[in-house]
């Protein structure tokens, strides 16, 4: 069977969460084709550099330097509308090409076709607005499932059982329930591993992520905080395109990117985990069992991720709570 899939390219989360999809396809004997633009592509193939790729229409987002996104989101809808119409066309083309037995989307809108079997993924069925315009989530969650109810199946990354949930009600709401629905458990790029690179050990590591400005700012804010710490600090600052450099400013140690064993070394060791609540980042924290050492920042403005923040965090603490009863 051959497989494209095709994360989107916000942030590099959607990418790194097809990677033990993908390594599971292999394993299954199936031929997978990469799809996608931009970093999340880059990351893909610099995992699998022996993958025959294609690229898919360009999506280049940035938030707001302030705290709210609303209007750089508005900004971003026209682009948005724009390259899911692009992806749809570039498949149908594609698919003359290379006879596609399958298409896997995360969260790409317009990757899908009649031709053949067609699945997307999301983990955020329930889509949330900031307050002020949670007014309109039933319409933004109308035509959610109008988008995705175009493909075969949608893949949901986490339990199906909603007590051990990790995405919590932005995929177990219910009035997100469908036929189409298949709950294929947290994706890691971790899952199965068990080696580690012992090379950079930290006692916190910061893993940065997601789209600029935002992703500067928390870097230079983790910066400031630790100038004057004798902690030993490991920023990763989530570059693909870098090249590897290290950087050495006192106790502070910064590089571009990890491999996997790098970064499962430097997690495992660390007694502090800085991330933003992505929920990839959450899935990957969850699956090397960290997830209680971490401080999750949500983006500004960015519903999901805060609704993730607090939502880990009470779980967290009923977890400690129990325990220590």
């Amino acid at each position: 069977m051959i497989v494209l899939v095709a994360p989107l390219n916000w942030g590099l989360g959607h990418a790194t969460r097809c990677v033990p999809l993908i390594r599971r396809l292999l394993s299954e004997g199936h031929e997978v084709v990469l799809g996608g633009d931009g970093d999340s592509l880059t990351l893909l193939r610099r995992h699998f550099p022996e993958l025959r790729f294609i690229p898919l229409a360009p999506l280049r987002l940035r938030y707001s330097r302030g705290r709210s996104q609303v209007g750089a989101m508005l900004r971003a809808l026209p682009r948005l509308l724009w390259s899911s119409i692009e992806d749809h066309m570039m498949l149908r083309t594609y698919m003359q090409q290379y006879p596609f037995d399958m298409v896997i989307s995360d969260n790409r809108f317009g990757l899908y076709t009649n031709r053949t079997k067609c699945v997307y993924m999301t983990h955020q069925l329930f889509i949330r607005l900031p307050r002020g315009w949670r007014w309109l989530e039933p319409l933004v969650r109308a035509l959610h499932a109008r988008i995705y109810n175009r493909y075969s199946e949608v893949w949901v990354p986490d339990y199906e059982d909603a007590e051990q949930s990790l995405s919590g009600e932005l995929s177990h709401h219910p009035g997100t329930q469908n036929d189409k629905l298949r709950y294929i458990g947290p994706l890691s790029r971790f899952e199965g591993m068990t080696e580690e690179d012992g090379r950079y050990r930290a006692d916190v590591v910061a893993v940065l992520s997601g789209l600029e400005p935002q992703r500067t700012m928390l870097e230079q804010q983790i910066k400031q905080r630790y100038q004057n710490s004798e902690q030993e600090v490991l920023i990763v600052q989530g570059l693909v395109g870098r090249p590897r450099t290290t950087l050495r400013r006192g106790h502070i140690t910064i590089v571009p990117q990890l491999t996997d064993k790098e970064m499962r070394g430097a997690l495992l060791h660390a007694h502090h985990i800085i991330a933003r609540s992505g929920y990839s980042t959450i899935m990957d924290l969850h699956t090397l069992g960290v997830l209680d050492r971490a401080e999750l920042i949500p983006t500004p403005g960015q519903p999901e991720q805060q609704y993730l923040a607090h939502a880990i965090g009470e779980a967290t603490y009923r977890h400690h709570d129990g325990r220590n009863a």
